[in-house]
């Protein structure tokens, strides 16, 4: 009968369940099962095993056979030995891939460089300055913040983020227009269907998340063409004129141009003119480089403009914190829509953030790391100026990535080639087709859309070399 791990009173050790089966000695079955566990990933390269005198009472085995056991995996690169440190799994013990049946899905590996959109350096999240923003707003939060709640969010993150979206984006707002949610997804759906109604434009390059998502609402989504001016507004005139329209106007995503100003207008007046709404996705807005900020649409006409932002380029998207600047007429529906508590951000993140807000921690964060994000952002263009000068960078005075056009005449297979080159080099990255909206008219684009916040600084070179050798060559 196979012997298992007993909870012994001997036992010191963290607990560790192994069958010794199998011919052999004791010693041998303790190996062999040993092996199974970090062969299958039950034991994870890294973790600490229990020490061989608490392994040895658990299993009633001699303490000499763990012993000998636990040098043996060592000497053969399963398990690692350090002093202070105890026994772990090797680092490059990795789980080995079972046999497949055939047709089954192979396994993806990590790559080596993460250069997707979208996301912030999350090793300079400011953890020193998050945690006394938290511990000064939970020293000076009301006993009411810990109970039920007005679903609008916490009173203080409110007023701090009128304040600070007024001086920083030109938002005309006030505090009970505010709602807080967990980021602009979540907008979405607090929005659709029963608050907006579809039918809704959307620019002809977008995120293709936010499609699905308003395809599962029912709502159906009709492309604008999009030129070096942004998106042309002209298009509502259609037979099918949509009740709003959901734009990127600061930094278009992810092409990267603004949208001009008479278009700015132009869109305004249609809103006016039929009773519409703009949904204004400000994604990114504080990070501009090489231009005045654009601030935002929604100071151009407050009922008509819905502007949503977040934290998840700024901070963290960790923090699931966003909001909304609504019209007043629509304040009531989107509370209806948000519903019972379930739905709420937390609120010691809430409390924290306004803090953060208050006290100037906010922009001194974003000060830094538009710094450290423009540095990037030159080290890119440098680079793929001196390796690829055939291609052209675009969407690159503000935001967080940029796109590497592939020279005119290029089709969706050379863009499938440098995807396939770029993963060969370990990369992960975007090509631009997965951003066309499947019923645009105007003519397609192609390239790479190359996120560079993500790396930490000190994986950054490194990207842009793999980057460097995936690029395709000039004629």
């Amino acid at each position: 009968m196979p012997e298992s791990w007993v909870n012994s009173a001997e036992s010191l050790g963290a607990d560790l369940y192994l069958e010794l089966t199998g011919p052999g000695s004791r010693r041998a079955a303790l190996i062999r099962a040993l092996r199974d566990a970090v062969r299958s990933g039950r034991l994870a390269p890294g973790t600490r095993l229990p020490p061989y005198r608490s392994l040895a009472a658990d299993l009633g085995l001699a303490r000499n056979t763990v012993a000998d056991a636990y040098a043996e995996l060592v000497a053969e690169g399963w398990l690692s030995a350090r002093q202070g440190s105890g026994t772990r799994v090797a680092p490059r013990a990795q789980p080995l891939t079972p046999a497949r049946s055939p047709g089954a899905r192979t396994p993806v590996s990590r790559p080596a460089h993460n250069l997707l959109q979208g996301q912030p350096d999350a090793a300079s999240f400011p953890r020193t300055a998050w945690l006394a923003a938290a511990r000064r707003a939970l020293t000076a939060a009301p006993h009411d913040a810990f109970g039920p709640g007005d679903p609008r969010g916490r009173p203080e993150l409110r007023r701090a983020l009128a304040d600070y979206l007024a001086r920083t984006r030109g938002v005309r707002t006030d505090p009970e227009r505010l709602v807080i949610c967990s980021g602009f997804a979540h907008a979405l759906r607090l929005l659709l269907p029963a608050v907006l109604p579809g039918p809704l434009a959307v620019e002809s390059y977008g995120l293709p998340f936010h499609r699905r998502l308003l395809a599962t609402a029912g709502i159906p989504t009709h492309p604008l063409a999009l030129d070096e001016h942004g998106a042309d507004p002209a298009q509502f005139a259609s037979s099918t004129e949509p009740k709003a329209v959901l734009l990127t106007p600061a930094h278009q995503f992810p092409l990267g141009v603004p949208m001009h100003p008479q278009r700015r207008a132009e869109v305004i007046n249609w809103a006016r003119e039929t009773g519409g709404y703009v949904l204004e996705d400000d994604y990114d807005g504080e990070f501009r480089y090489d231009r005045k900020p654009v601030g935002a649409l929604q100071g151009l006409d407050p009922e008509r403009v819905l502007h949503i932002g977040s934290v998840s380029k700024s901070l963290s998207p960790a923090l699931r914190l966003g909001w909304m600047a609504l019209p007043d007429r629509l304040v009531e529906a989107v509370l209806a829509a948000k519903g019972e508590r379930e739905a709420w951000a937390g609120v010691t993140d809430q409390l924290t953030l306004a803090e953060f807000l208050t006290h100037g921690a906010y922009d001194r964060h974003i000060r830094r790391m538009r710094r450290r994000y423009r540095r990037r952002r030159d080290q890119l263009v440098d680079a793929v100026t001196a390796h690829a000068p055939h291609l052209t960078v675009t969407g690159i005075a503000a935001g967080l990535h940029a796109v590497l056009q592939l020279p005119d005449g290029s089709g969706e297979p050379d863009e499938r080639a440098a995807l396939r080159a770029a993963r060969r080099q370990g990369l992960a990255l975007d090509g631009l087709s997965a951003y066309r909206h499947p019923e645009a008219t105007m003519p397609p684009r192609h390239g790479l859309v190359v996120g560079y916040a993500t790396p930490s600084d000190s994986a950054f070179p490194g990207a842009l070399e793999a980057l460097c050798r995936a690029l395709p060559p000039g004629e």
